[in-house]
């Protein structure tokens, strides 16, 4: 005597409220794209990037007048940039070697006359502000031959410093990807308005060869 076994599993369905969710899930779809394209384009601004970014300081210091007009040496106040990763920001003692004579009683001087007597440092405002988990060094970049001018731009001509480059990271794997057209021979870093009639990209591939500049482009070299 033969027994069909026949199979008493209830097929799966799933529950009625899932049903309920098919016109959410539509409408995330449909809004993904949307979502995508706002956040490249904020992620890209200039306002997001800080571009055109100058805040007022507490002392009205010109590049203009310092930096162009006189044709001090970026070095004499940001002394460690070539031998460390960080431009040192001048202490008070750098501003009143000059201004201890010059313009002693300028109202705009203030500020730093008041820290040179309390001995607390001028509470400057930094423009161009990495990450914290950004890894830059001005040190071997000036000693390769990249100039300030090509992160700070012209600031001799700058009245208040004002943020010209995005600093992404994609703007700084352009330069490493391809620095020939950014070098120029090191001793003339701080020359600001520098300026040759050789063809940049031939000098920078010169440059590149005699100096063995390979800059490196994983993801360590900045993110350490």
């Amino acid at each position: 005597m033969s027994t069909d076994n026949k199979s008493t599993e209830t097929p799966f369905v799933f529950p009625k409220w899932v049903d309920d969710l098919r016109p959410l899930v539509g409408i995330v779809l449909g809004l993904a794209p949307v979502y995508i394209i706002v956040l490249v384009w904020f992620g890209l601004s200039p306002k997001t990037q800080n571009i055109g970014y100058s805040p007022e300081q507490p002392v009205p210091f010109s590049h203009a007048v310092h930096a162009g007009e006189l044709g001090l040496d970026c070095r004499y106040c940001h002394n460690t940039v070539e031998i460390s990763a960080h431009a040192a920001v001048p202490p008070t003692a750098t501003c009143m070697g000059c201004h201890t004579a010059i313009k002693a009683t300028s109202e705009k001087l203030e500020p730093v006359r008041a820290s040179s007597e309390s001995g607390m440092p001028v509470r400057w405002i930094r423009v161009h502000d990495l990450p914290d988990y950004v890894y830059f060094d001005h040190s071997a970049h000036l000693t390769a031959g990249v100039s300030c001018v090509e992160c700070h731009g012209r600031v001799d001509r700058m009245e208040r410093v004002h943020q010209v480059s995005e600093l992404s990271m994609g703007w700084c794997l352009d330069c490493h990807r391809n620095p020939a057209p950014r070098l120029r021979p090191a001793e003339l870093v701080t020359r600001l308005d520098w300026a040759t009639e050789e063809d940049r990209e031939a000098l920078g591939a010169r440059l590149m060869e005699e100096n063995n500049i390979n800059p490196r482009t994983d993801c360590s070299t900045c993110h350490r």
